[in-house]
């Protein structure tokens, strides 16, 4: 059997698992993730800093996530000398609202895992240097590169044709099927829907008009 193209083809989470590994970005995060820990096993010296490291960057990831949904997938085009000009990134992304169902569509360029691992997780160490010490530094990266892991698939999972059983996921799942299906201005959350509730971008579904331009993207 050949690999799927579409969501609706894998409908359980043993076929889910599998699709998503013959893909290349995981095996990026995968790898940065092995690096990481080999590296603080290696450092040893393990210290309360270690859990503020984990508590630190697990409590700032959901606002991450939101905020690079929010202000770089979801970017407006720009003009240039009269030309429209548009992240690649933020193509890509409304390639996805387009065809959500497309499984090619889903998971991260190798550039963009690259630009996560390399340049996402760095920045927030740079503030964690000010007080942590080399030691906290690699834990919270390798805390980071979970994080991203635990994107990756879940953002994967919730374009497959697999349900929710779990609450957690069932609340992930419905946050992000209504963002592609209700409202694109709204539920930008993937792994969790924290920064959703914190910065009011989870409202009643019932309370918000269906968005024309939720497969789009594009302003009427």
């Amino acid at each position: 059997m050949g690999a799927a193209r579409l969501g609706r083809e894998v409908k359980t989470l043993d076929h889910a698992w599998r699709e998503f590994w013959s893909n290349r970005s995981p095996k990026i995060i995968a790898l940065a993730i092995l690096a990481a820990l080999v590296l603080r096993l290696a450092l040893g010296n393990f210290t309360y800093w270690d859990v503020v490291a984990i508590v630190g960057m697990v409590a700032i990831y959901p606002f991450g996530e939101w905020a690079i949904h929010v202000y770089l997938l979801h970017a407006k085009p720009l003009r240039f000398r009269g030309r429209r000009v548009e992240l690649p990134t933020t193509a890509a992304h409304r390639e996805h609202h387009e065809r959500p169902n497309y499984l090619g569509l889903i998971l991260l360029a190798p550039l963009e895992a690259a630009a996560l691992l390399l340049l996402a997780v760095p920045a927030v160490l740079a503030v964690f240097s000010i007080f942590m010490p080399v030691e906290a530094l690699v834990t919270a990266a390798f805390t980071g590169y979970i994080l991203i892991g635990v994107y990756e698939w879940t953002h994967f999972l919730i374009h497959t044709a697999y349900r929710p059983r779990s609450s957690v996921y069932k609340a992930i799942w419905r946050n992000h099927r209504l963002h592609h299906f209700k409202n694109e201005h709204y539920w930008h959350g993937i792994t969790n829907t924290v920064a959703d509730h914190v910065l009011r971008t989870a409202p009643d579904q019932k309370d918000v008009p269906r968005s024309r331009t939720a497969r789009t993207l594009q302003s009427l």
